[in-house]
């Protein structure tokens, strides 16, 4: 599927280089078709690093798929220039009167902090409060989908013992469920994070259903049942080194981490570990877009 993005945006190169299909600005100019308009709420601190893996994510159907980076107004961003901000974002007060296709809530490095307490949680909450009347369906991941499931459900997190971190399987609970389609009945998905969510809470919620979850680490899929919002407690969209850079940061800061679970060969971190969840995440993107977006979606959106 073609990816329309801005023409110099630094990860444009990089998938071009793995032969995905990138399309840029004068070229979607000249075809006569509605793209699908998926923004991007990139929460994380390094936001290159996260834009080509959802861009990579993104990548797998016959979808045109019109990209838009928003950043939080009242947050500043410390690990990313500014420049590369000023250029590639948007803030949400410059698309709060636009409507969008799909919309994707990344997680974020600050699980230790209450959510109230997250310097930008009021911009957070007027746009989980927007997506609901401006957004076909909204993907919520890791942080985003435990602040989300919070603030739209009540489900509260859970303070865990010691970090999860590693890649885990974990079984789908209904095939028939178009989110999960074709997925293997037992698959492998990575985590990180020193949070979790109150899962019986969410099975007590009658607009939510489980999908796919974890006797090790707890659920990972959770969706509304009408499909206008999906949270992921985990992190399908990693690359293969992202556990690895995370640990090897960890280390040298002299936290002391595990080794990620069921990553490295024999926990051996001096080999290159093996890329074991990207069919399922490929999958996983692919029906999103499919089945809760392009197939749901208005062709007009005003």
């Amino acid at each position: 599927m073609p990816i329309k993005v801005m023409n110099d945006l630094p990860a444009k190169e990089i998938l071009e280089n793995e032969n995905i299909f990138v399309m840029d600005e004068n070229r979607s100019m000249h075809q006569d078709i509605r793209p699908l308009q998926i923004g991007v709420l990139n929460l994380m601190p390094i936001k290159q690093d996260t834009e080509l893996q959802l861009l990579r994510a993104l990548s797998n159907t016959p979808l045109q798929v019109d990209i838009t980076f928003v950043n939080m107004k009242s947050h500043v961003s410390q690990n990313t220039a500014a420049s590369h901000i000023n250029k590639f974002y948007t803030t949400f007060d410059e698309i709060k009167d636009k409507k969008f296709d799909g919309f994707i809530i990344t997680g974020a490095p600050i699980e230790q902090f209450e959510f109230e307490d997250v310097d930008y949680w009021k911009e957070l909450t007027e746009i989980f409060d927007w997506t609901k009347k401006n957004v076909t369906s909204t993907l919520h991941i890791c942080w985003g989908a435990q602040a989300g499931l919070y603030y739209h459900f009540g489900v509260k997190k859970i303070w865990l013992d010691k970090k999860v971190s590693g890649v885990y399987e974990h079984k789908v609970l209904n095939r028939k469920i178009p989110l999960v389609r074709g997925f293997d009945d037992i698959f492998l998905a990575p985590h990180s994070r020193h949070t979790g969510v109150d899962m019986e809470k969410i099975r007590q919620c009658d607009e939510l259903q489980v999908l796919a979850t974890s006797d090790e680490v707890g659920d990972l899929l959770v969706s509304k049942k009408d499909g206008t919002q999906v949270f992921v407690l985990g992190h399908l969209e990693y690359d293969r080194l992202t556990l690895d850079a995370e640990y090897k940061r960890d280390t040298n800061k002299g936290l002391n981490p595990d080794i990620p679970v069921n990553y490295y060969t024999n926990d051996d971190t001096t080999i290159r570990p093996y890329l074991t969840w990207r069919a399922t995440s490929n999958c996983m993107y692919s029906n999103w877009l499919n089945y809760y977006v392009y197939q749901a979606t208005p062709y007009d959106l005003l």
